[in-house]
């Protein structure tokens, strides 16, 4: 998770210099890279986080009335 992490830090890293060059912007594939970062670091918080939001939705059901 933390190399995840890492990783898109050091891609919005290099997107940022690119752009401080004075060039047109990223590419596609830079932005579809950070789109699939971004997807993988919100599944990843999905799964891990699964259990404990399943279980509070599961809690808040059963206090409604």
């Amino acid at each position: 998770m933390i190399n995840l992490y890492a990783n898109l830090v050091a891609l919005l890293a290099v997107t940022s210099d690119r752009l401080k060059r004075e060039e047109k912007g990223a590419t596609a594939v830079e932005y579809g890279l950070m789109v699939g970062l971004i997807a993988a670091v919100i599944i990843a918080t999905v799964v891990l986080l699964g259990n404990k939001l399943s279980a509070l939705f599961a809690t808040i059901t059963a206090a409604l009335p």
